[in-house]
């Protein structure tokens, strides 16, 4: 069954279907320069049978803040990450920059799985204080690992039935990502 981004259930029952058949959701946490990148770790995960909410697809958050009214955007933002059973924080040197990431990560900590993935190239020594206290996912080595340990099937399962694609082979975030970590 593949994933979907969780947005586009409206009515609650479906989404209660979902959680109790076991499906898990994934809230991308990303600074919006960073959108493009993130729509492709979200279509991965979704092609591996994870919802996400990916919050570029919430047609009311774009209205909201259009109009910029921040109480809307932070009940969309809420809303998402109450939909959601992880929340994957997506690190870049633009979320240095971002105002929203950081109050995101502060309402999920308790309510989500919280981990954080980093993009090409950042250190260690990059990491905001607040993220060093989650499981640091380095490339698609270890995103594939994470995706495997949330889905609950082994990697082999995983990459037979091509809901993943190994990291030896060409990888389709290996643009982003750093192979092999």
């Amino acid at each position: 069954m593949s994933g979907l981004n969780r947005f586009y259930l409206k009515d609650e029952s479906s989404i209660l279907w979902r959680k109790n058949y076991g499906i898990k959701c994934v809230f991308i946490s990303h600074q919006k320069d960073d959108a493009s990148i993130c729509k492709k770790i979200a279509d991965y995960f979704i092609n591996a049978g994870i919802d996400v909410y990916f919050d570029e697809y919430d047609s009311d958050l774009k209205i909201h803040r259009q109009t910029n009214n921040p109480q809307w955007v932070v009940d969309a933002i809420k809303k998402g990450i109450n939909k959601s059973s992880h929340m994957l924080c997506v690190f870049s040197p633009n979320t240095l920059y971002s105002k929203w990431v950081p109050w995101e990560i502060g309402y999920g900590y308790d309510k989500t799985n919280l981990s954080a993935l980093t993009l090409k190239g950042i250190t260690d020594n990059q990491l905001p204080e607040y993220l060093k206290t989650v499981p640091i996912i380095r490339g698609t080595k270890t995103l594939n690992d994470y995706i495997s340990t949330i889905e609950g099937k082994p990697l082999y399962r995983m990459f037979s039935d091509s809901l993943l694609t190994e990291h030896t082979k060409t990888h389709p975030l290996d643009n982003y990502l750093d192979y092999n970590l």
